[in-house]
């Protein structure tokens, strides 16, 4: 069965010539959102996906606006208005060392680097400057980990498995 991931949706359609608005949820828009790839459109009443052709793309505001091959007007854009955009497993590309995508971290094990178990990894946040790592404890309250050299020691994808270095205050 082929692994989907969640690049966008599209909130609306963009003037009459057939663009569509979408809030992105990908780091890499300039790369997903190029002209001549493909993307496929998950609409919630369907079984199997639409294979869409990107014809432009463009950033307005805080949307990426798109357009597809044979969605040349507001007509026929509107259909695909509140579908998923995604791509397949094999189109995510490698990252750099000590780059992760938020599906490889979330449900990895935290632990501190004296080897007591924290929680599980339940969210990623991008509030600026580095990522925040939400740690589900098993009992308490959640714990917001800044993804940082002197926080983070080690991160296994293969093995779920993280090890940090706490700072003061960090686990209360």
């Amino acid at each position: 069965m082929e692994k989907w991931f969640n690049v966008g949706k599209i909130v609306n359609t963009h003037g009459i010539q057939g663009e569509i608005r979408v809030i992105s949820i990908t780091d890499f828009a300039e790369k997903r959102y190029k002209v001549g790839n493909t993307i496929y459109l998950f609409m919630e009443n369907e079984k199997t996906p639409k294979k869409l052709k990107i014809t432009s793309h463009r950033l307005h505001k805080n949307f990426n606006l798109l357009t597809f091959e044979g969605y040349y007007n507001v007509n026929l854009a509107e259909s695909l208005r509140g579908g998923i955009l995604k791509v397949p497993a094999e189109a995510l590309g490698k990252l750099d060392e000590n780059e992760f995508y938020f599906h490889e971290i979330i449900g990895c094990t935290v632990f501190t680097d004296e080897g007591e178990e924290i929680g599980t990894i339940s969210e990623v946040l991008t509030p600026g400057a580095n990522d925040v790592w939400v740690i589900k404890r098993k009992a308490g309250k959640d714990v917001l980990i800044p993804y940082i050299e002197q926080i983070v020691k080690s991160v296994d994808v293969a093995s779920k498995k993280v090890t940090i270095t706490p700072m003061e205050g960090l686990l209360d």
